[in-house]
C-alpha cells in the first residue's frame, strides 16, 4: 500500500488532506491547553475553598476544632488542599508533555509538508515543461511536412508547365528539396523530444511522484502516531496522580473514622460544665393554718446547705440591671436577711409582743406573689466589687481572675493561665542562663566583650522572672480557691496582685464570686464567715445622687438583739429608732439608727409606731 502508486494522480487531494491533519493536531493541542487551564482553575478554586473554611487564628472557630468531628473536617480541608495540588500537577504535565511538545512538532510538520509538496510541484512543472517542448516540436514537424508537400506540388506544377523557364523550374526544385530537408530535421527533432519526454514522464510517474508521495505518507502516518501517543500521555498524566488522589481520599476516610462521638460529648461537658448542684425540691407551705412565713431555701436560695441562702435570678437580669439599681433598693438587697427571724426571749409572752410573728397584724402574701417579687427585683449584690464586675461585664471587659465564669470554666481558664505563665518563666530562665553563660565567656575572654554590659539585661530578666512568679502565685491562689484547697483569697494574694498591677490593695478583703446557676443565669455565691462585709459608703461614690428611704414611723426595742448575720443591725433594749420599711410578712422590719447605720431586726423584738401620713405606710387592723 503506497500513496505513490495508488494515489499517483491525487496530488491536490493529498495536499488538502495533510493540511486537514495539521488542523486536527492543532485542534487537539487547543483542547489539551483548555483542559490544563480548567485543571489549574479547579485547583485554585479548591485551594480557595479549603482556605475559606480553615479556622481563623485567635478566633472562636479555632477553639471549636478541639472536637473530633471538627478535626476530621480540618483534615478533610487539608486533604482537599493536597487534592488540589494533584490537579495542578495534571495541568503542569499536560502543558509540558503534550501542549508544548505538540506545538513544536506541528511547526516541524508544517516545514516538512511544505518541503515535500514543493518537490512535487517542481516535478510537475518539469514534466509540464517537457510536454510543452514535445508539443512545440510536434507542431514544427507538422508545419515543416506541410511546407515540404506544398513545395513539392509547386515544383511538379512548374516542371509540367512548358511556358516556365528552366531557371524557374530549377528554383522550384531546389525550394522543394530544402523543404523536404527541413521536414526531415523536424522529424528527427520531434522523435528525440518525444523519446526524451517519454523518459521524463516515466521517471515522473514511477520515480519522482511515488517518492514524494511516500514521504508525505510517512509524514502523515507519523502525525497520526504522534496524536495517538499524545492521547496516551493524556491518560497517563491522569493515571499518575490517581495513587496520590487515592491517598487523599483515604485520608478523608481515615479522618471520618477518627470521629469519636463520646469524646466530643465529654468535651462539651468540659466546655460548659458549671460545677453547680441542681436545685432541690420546693417545700410545701400550708396556708390552712396560721404559721410563720418562711422562705424556701431550696427554691429561692443556694442549695449547697452552707447556711447562707442566696437568690438565683434570670440569666439576663444581672449585668444589664445593676447599673440602674437605686441606692436604697440596692442596700435593701445587700442587707435583707432571707431566713426566719429568731424568736423573742422566753421571758416575754408572745401575746404581749406587738407585731410578733405568732400574731402578725399584717396579712401574709401568697407564695406566687412573693416569688414574682423576687424574680422581678434586682439581683442581690454582696459587695461593691461585684457591682464593678457587673459594670465591667456590661462594658465587655473580662475580670483578671475570670470570676465572671462558672466554677469549672473558671478553673480551666486559671489553669491555662498558670501554664502560660510557667512557660514564660521557663523562657525567661533560659534567657537568663544564656546571658550568664555569655557573661562567663566574657570574664574568661575580655577581648570578646565587657561582662558589665550584661548586668543590666541580667537584672531586667531577673525582675521579669520575679514578676511572673508573683503572677503565678496569684493565679495559683485563685485556682486553689476554686478547687477548694483554700477557703478564700487571703490578703497576701490580694497584696501581690495589687503590687504587680500598680494599684493600691483594696480595703475589702474579698467578695463573693460570680457563679452561674444551673439554668444558665448568673448570681452571687456568699463568702465565708471570715470575709469582711461591704460598707455602705462604698456605694455612695457610685450612687451619691440617690436619696435615702424616708422614715415611715418609729419603733422601740423591747429586747436586746445582736445582729450577727449579714443585713441585720444590733439594737439595745429600750432604744428608739426609725422605721424605713415595715414587715412584709417574713418576720423582719427594716430600721435606721442614723444615716450610716440601718438594717433588719425581728418584728417581734420591737414595737412599731407607723406614721399614717408617711408615704408607703399601711394601717394595721
Amino acid at each position: 500500500m503506497s500513496w505513490g502508486i495508488e494515489l499517483w494522480d491525487q496530488f491536490d487531494n493529498l495536499e488538502k488532506h495533510t493540511q486537514w491533519g495539521i488542523d486536527i493536531l492543532e485542534k487537539y493541542i487547543k483542547f489539551v491547553k483548555e483542559r490544563a487551564e480548567i485543571e489549574l482553575s479547579y485547583a485554585k478554586q479548591l485551594r480557595n475553598l479549603s482556605k475559606k473554611y480553615q479556622p481563623k487564628k485567635n478566633s472562636k472557630e479555632e477553639e471549636e476544632y478541639k472536637y473530633t468531628s471538627c478535626q476530621a473536617f480540618l483534615s478533610t480541608l487539608n486533604e482537599m488542599n493536597d487534592y488540589a495540588g494533584q490537579h495542578e500537577v495534571i495541568s503542569e504535565n499536560m502543558t509540558s508533555q503534550i501542549t508544548l511538545d505538540l506545538a513544536r512538532y506541528v511547526q516541524e510538520l508544517k516545514q516538512e509538508r511544505k518541503s515535500n509538496f514543493h518537490d512535487g510541484r517542481k516535478a510537475q512543472q518539469h514534466i509540464e515543461t517537457c510536454w510543452k517542448q514535445l508539443e512545440s516540436s510536434k507542431r514544427r514537424f507538422e508545419r515543416d511536412c506541410k511546407e515540404a508537400d506544398r513545395a513539392q506540388q509547386y515544383f511538379e506544377k512548374m516542371d509540367a508547365d512548358i511556358n516556365v523557364t528552366k531557371a524557374d523550374v530549377e528554383k522550384a526544385r531546389q525550394q522543394a528539396q530544402i523543404r523536404h530537408q527541413m521536414a526531415e530535421d523536424s522529424k528527427a527533432d520531434y522523435s528525440n523530444t518525444l523519446q526524451k519526454f517519454n523518459q521524463e514522464q516515466h521517471e515522473y510517474y514511477h520515480t519522482h511522484i511515488p517518492g514524494i508521495f511516500q514521504k508525505i505518507q510517512e509524514m502523515e502516518e507519523r502525525r497520526v502516531l504522534r496524536l495517538g501517543e499524545s492521547m496516551r500521555t493524556y491518560a497517563e498524566v491522569d493515571r499518575q496522580v490517581i495513587p496520590i488522589v487515592g491517598k487523599c481520599l483515604d485520608g478523608i476516610v481515615k479522618a471520618a473514622e477518627s470521629i469519636d462521638q463520646k469524646s466530643d460529648s465529654q468535651l462539651v461537658i468540659e466546655a460548659y460544665k458549671s460545677g453547680f448542684e441542681p436545685p432541690g425540691d420546693i417545700e410545701f407551705e400550708d396556708y390552712t393554718q396560721p404559721m410563720k412565713r418562711t422562705v424556701s431555701e431550696n427554691s429561692l436560695s443556694n442549695s449547697r446547705g452552707d447556711g447562707k441562702p442566696e437568690l438565683k435570678f434570670g440569666g439576663k437580669s444581672k449585668g444589664k440591671l445593676w447599673p440602674f439599681i437605686k441606692k436604697n433598693k440596692l442596700m435593701s438587697l445587700l442587707t435583707s436577711p432571707h431566713q426566719p427571724p429568731p424568736p423573742p426571749p422566753a421571758s416575754a409572752s408572745p401575746s404581749t409582743v406587738p407585731n410578733g410573728p405568732q400574731s402578725p397584724k399584717q396579712q401574709k402574701e401568697p407564695l406566687s406573689h412573693r416569688f414574682n417579687e423576687f424574680m422581678t427585683s434586682k439581683p442581690k449584690i454582696h459587695c461593691f466589687r461585684s457591682l464593678k464586675r457587673g459594670l465591667s461585664l456590661k462594658l465587655g471587659s473580662t475580670p483578671e481572675d475570670f470570676s465572671n465564669l462558672p466554677p469549672e470554666q473558671r478553673r480551666k481558664k486559671l489553669q491555662q493561665k498558670v501554664d502560660e505563665l510557667n512557660k514564660e518563666i521557663q523562657k525567661e530562665m533560659d534567657q537568663r542562663d544564656a546571658i550568664t553563660k555569655m557573661k562567663d565567656v566574657y570574664l574568661k575572654n575580655p577581648q570578646m566583650g565587657d561582662p558589665a554590659s550584661l548586668d543590666h539585661k541580667l537584672t531586667e530578666v531577673s525582675q521579669n522572672i520575679d514578676k511572673l512568679r508573683l503572677e503565678v502565685q496569684k493565679f495559683e491562689a485563685w485556682l486553689a480557691e476554686v478547687e477548694g484547697r483554700l477557703p478564700a483569697r487571703n490578703e497576701q494574694v490580694r497584696r501581690q496582685s495589687g503590687m504587680y498591677d500598680g494599684q493600691p490593695p483594696p480595703t475589702v478583703n474579698t467578695c463573693a464570686q460570680d457563679r452561674e446557676s444551673p439554668d444558665g443565669s448568673y448570681t452571687e455565691e456568699q463568702s465565708q464567715e471570715s470575709e469582711v462585709k461591704v460598707l455602705a459608703t462604698d456605694f455612695d461614690d457610685e450612687f451619691d445622687d440617690e436619696e435615702p428611704l424616708p422614715a415611715i414611723g418609729t419603733c422601740k426595742a423591747l429586747y436586746t438583739f445582736e445582729g450577727q448575720n449579714e443585713g441585720t443591725i444590733s439594737v439595745a433594749e429600750g432604744e428608739t429608732l426609725y422605721v424605713i420599711e415595715e414587715d412584709k410578712g417574713d418576720g423582719w422590719t427594716r430600721i435606721r439608727r442614723n444615716e450610716d447605720e440601718e438594717g433588719y431586726v425581728p418584728t417581734s423584738y420591737v414595737e412599731v409606731y407607723l406614721d399614717k401620713n408617711a408615704k408607703g405606710a399601711k394601717t394595721y387592723i
